[in-house]
């Protein structure tokens, strides 16, 4: 029986319900609280490197390379860019989890892009 179950069951005279059903939904804020600080690890974990990654990538870009380096340039750069708006995205769900955004206007908000170096950031792969 999970504790919602339990927190729903109530005395023949109905004491302690409420009680039972606060400390559940304290207990689940609590598990949510300990998620979104676990997202917010996950992302600077991921994001720190993760610029270096794309800055490298986007300074390699500038200089004169071959049509293959260029092309796995570019490919890295993509990549690169696409999971950091996927990190963008874990900073919504960490918001949404910590109550200061609401659910509804995370998924219409915009990720901020930026512009890749390369002509077009492929993920094309190589032979």
């Amino acid at each position: 029986m999970t504790e919602l179950e339990k927190g729903q069951q109530t005395d023949s005279d109905g004491t302690g319900a409420e009680e039972k059903i606060s400390a559940v939904v304290a207990a689940y804020e609590l598990r949510l609280d300990e998620i979104a600080e676990l997202i917010a690890r996950v992302r600077h974990e991921i994001n720190n490197p993760l610029t270096g990654v794309l800055g490298q990538a986007q300074l390699l870009l500038r200089e004169d390379l071959s049509e293959t380096a260029r092309k796995r340039a570019t490919t890295i750069e993509g990549l690169a860019i696409r999971l950091r708006d996927i990190v963008g995205k874990l900073r919504d769900v960490q918001k949404t989890l910590k109550g200061t955004l609401p659910q509804k206007e995370s998924a219409a908000e915009p990720v901020k892009e930026t512009t890749p170096l390369s002509s077009s950031a492929t993920t094309d792969s190589f032979d």
